[in-house]
């Protein structure tokens, strides 16, 4: 009996010791993480994955464009990240000649590898804690707003410290919702080239339909180049620049994994919400989440049937239809997660600990005794306006092409008296306006428009729409209405919008204000500016300050104890164990996926299980080369439990030894709550084996001479 005791407590150890919840700050690895890293099985130390002063693991990681991670892997610059972050890139070059999404590409020399005007990469270069800095000259009776001057103010006299240093981005970013703050410097390169990437068969491979679900058999990667002057220094792009040679690059391991085994994913991850109370997350789950689901779904459903009609439009709205489908189907895993775990009930739980720690000191009864009741205020306020709030956003703001561009020559036409502004608006029209109409379809648009507009009509309280539409709403959802809108509308004609803005000024915003589909727009978002949105930003204001409040108190509750910080796209590790789960009761997923699976889920009727002639000729000559697995097969995706996020897409999957093993690409369905609550038990990141993006490569691509820049692990 003693002995069957024994080995219970060893597996509750066992489990818990692999389960890490947390998103760790590379500067406090040593004190926080790196002993426990080490007894799960990691072999290096944490000046391994973090050093100012030596090459370390952070010299190979970059944020990849505005909000993923990439990673080089050889000493000429190549990096990998994913097929769906780099794929607006590869939608850019695509053409009906050129359908580089449907048949991939491949540059068989450096002479053939794509420019990517507006791409930039940036490299970490350092981190340090600034929270004395910022804070200083911060007394308590200062009011909110000085506050925030004079925190403003500190952190440009922090980022004017570092003057100087060519071709460097710092930021200054708050941790623990303003109680800490962390400097960044960056190295920003601007000349980074498309090398190659897979057909959508493969880096796309599932679709939608299998987005945020495992087992998944995606090859979800793209090659990038990154280039530099003469000098290795960034430089804007020229023909004469040179491959740039990194401080550091990922080995890449061809062995293998196994079950159990240690893995590490360091990157860039977007946002998490770990400390909202109970009141926030009941708004996610009852209010917020749902309406945003129900727009897009209209949004996707027209734009799928578009795009299935018509191969013009499907590569119009590829990278579109990705865009709005990725958040869509994490806000229904994300809702149904949080409701199985009773997020509510847990959150409720917290508070009354917390509570009850309060009440035990006096002193903390006079700091935070208000805490909770002004959270169940304010919250209570911002759900009356939270629909209104999302719905604007959802379908006028971003719901259809050609209230995107009015709303920007709107914001041109509102500052045509301040030339700095109106100069900055211009310049922003003139860089978007190319790219708008090629990836325009006016009969797509006039579909989208209306449905939306409808779905705003019917589901915001009328007293959030302005008087004079609440008499004629039905008008704007009517088909000829909106065609003839459409059809006389400056913003559907390229040339037109174009001749407007030669020579903008008064007579040309008395040319707009006829314009009736400039003229809807203006007088919905000129009422959600001057009615809604000034009250929702006051009581998120509100929120914040209580936020900030509750998390000081929080630390102070806890000070014993270690505090993971929200994600905010900014480098972070987190770490665990390739591992399988139970996505539900009865149910076990393997922790790994092959070829073999793929080829039995292909369906020459669904686009999205669509398989290359060529794979499938690889796959029945068994031609795996020495990307096989131990049994034989090609692998391809694998799941493990490292705690990851949005930003996260592209980073490193790297184990015990250091050396690259896979891509990390998504998150099962089941776990997607874990930006708010995180699930040991279901909770797994998603990653590409890098054996099979080799794999394709070499025996798909045929582009085998890309391998010889890397440092393969055999």
């Amino acid at each position: 009996m003693k002995k069957i005791f024994f080995i219970l407590i060893c597996l509750l150890l066992f489990k818990t010791i692999f389960a890490v919840e947390g998103m760790w700050i590379p500067t406090l690895l040593k004190k926080f993480n790196i002993e426990e890293m080490q007894k799960m099985g990691f072999k290096l130390t944490a000046e391994d994955i973090y050093d100012v002063n030596h090459a370390s693991m952070k010299d190979a990681i970059v944020l990849f464009g505005s909000g993923c991670t990439g990673e080089v892997i050889s000493d000429d610059g190549l990096l990998i990240t994913n097929h769906h972050c780099g794929f607006g890139q590869i939608q850019k070059h695509s053409t009906l000649a050129h359908d580089y999404l449907t048949d991939g590409f491949w540059a068989k020399n450096r002479f053939e590898e794509l420019v990517n005007p507006g791409l930039s990469v940036q490299f970490l270069v350092k981190m340090e804690e600034v929270t004395q800095e910022v804070m200083k000259g911060a007394k308590e009776d200062l009011k909110d707003v000085d506050l925030k001057k004079l925190i403003a103010s500190n952190i440009e006299a922090i980022k004017r410290s570092y003057a100087g240093i060519t071709n460097y981005l710092v930021d200054v970013k708050p941790l623990f919702y303003g109680n800490q703050y962390f400097a960044y410097v960056y190295e920003v390169f601007k000349d980074v080239r498309l090398v190659g990437a897979p057909p959508a068969s493969i880096g796309k491979f599932g679709g939608d339909t299998d987005n945020w679900v495992w087992p998944r058999h995606t090859g979800d990667f793209s090659l990038f180049r990154v280039y530099a002057g003469k000098d290795n220094k960034p430089a804007s792009y020229s023909p004469d620049n040179q491959p740039y040679h990194p401080k550091k690059f990922f080995p890449i391991n061809l062995k293998g994994i196994r079950k159990g085994d240690f893995t590490m994913v360091f990157g860039f991850p977007g946002s998490t919400q770990e400390y909202i109370p109970s009141q926030a997350v009941r708004l996610l789950i009852e209010k917020s989440n749902p309406i945003k689901v129900v727009a897009r779904t209209i949004k996707l459903g027209i734009m799928e049937n578009q795009m299935a009609a018509d191969p013009k439009v499907r590569i119009q709205y590829a990278s579109k239809y990705a865009g709005v489908s990725n958040v869509w189907k994490k806000w229904q895993g994300e809702t149904r997660g949080l409701v199985r775990l009773h997020a509510v009930e847990k959150k409720e739980k917290e508070e009354l600990e917390f509570s009850k720690w309060v009440s035990q000191n006096s002193s903390r009864e006079k700091k935070y005794g208000a805490i909770l009741e002004d959270f169940k205020k304010n919250y209570a306020e911002l759900s009356d306006i939270q629909i209104a709030y999302d719905l604007y956003n959802e379908t006028i703001l971003r719901g259809s092409d050609v209230f995107g561009l009015i709303a920007r020559v709107d914001q041109l036409a509102q500052s045509v008296n301040d030339t700095a502004k109106f100069s900055r608006q211009m310049r922003i029209i003139a860089e978007i306006l190319p790219g708008y109409f090629k990836d325009y379809d006016g009969q797509t648009d006039q579909l989208i428009l209306p449905a939306l507009l409808k779905l705003y009509f019917e589901r915001l309280d009328p007293k959030h729409l302005p008087e004079k539409l609440n008499s004629c709403k039905t008008d704007f959802i009517n088909s000829t209405w909106v065609h003839d809108a459409y059809k006389r509308s400056l913003f559907s004609d390229s040339l037109k919008i174009k001749t407007l803005l030669l020579d903008f000024g008064a007579k040309q915003i008395k040319k707009l204000q006829k314009d009736d589909l400039y003229s809807l727009y203006v007088t919905i978002s000129e009422y959600y500016r001057k009615n809604i949105e000034p009250t929702y930003l006051r009581l998120n204001q509100n929120i914040m300050k209580v936020q900030k409040a509750y998390m000081s108190a929080i630390l102070e509750m806890k000070q014993d104890q270690r505090l993971m910080a929200d994600a905010n796209l900014t480098l972070r590790v987190t770490y665990g164990k390739i591992e399988g789960y139970e996505p539900m009761d009865g149910v076990y997923y393997e922790y790994y996926t092959t070829l073999k699976g793929m080829i039995d889920k292909q369906d020459p009727n669904i686009t999205d299980y669509l398989v290359p002639e060529k794979l499938k000729q690889l796959y029945n000559a068994k031609d795996y080369g020495i990307y096989k697995n131990s049994t034989g097969e090609l692998p391809i995706a694998f799941c493990a439990s490292n705690h990851t996020t949005g930003g996260n897409s592209g980073s490193p999957v790297i184990n015990a030894n250091g050396e690259l093993i896979g891509v990390n690409f998504d998150r099962c369905w089941e776990g997607t709550m874990s930006d708010l609550l995180f699930d040991p038990e279901r909770c797994r990141n998603i990653a590409l084996d890098i054996r099979y993006a080799l794999f394709i490569i070499d025996k798909y691509a045929g582009a085998g001479y890309l391998l010889k820049e890397m440092n393969l692990i055999k």
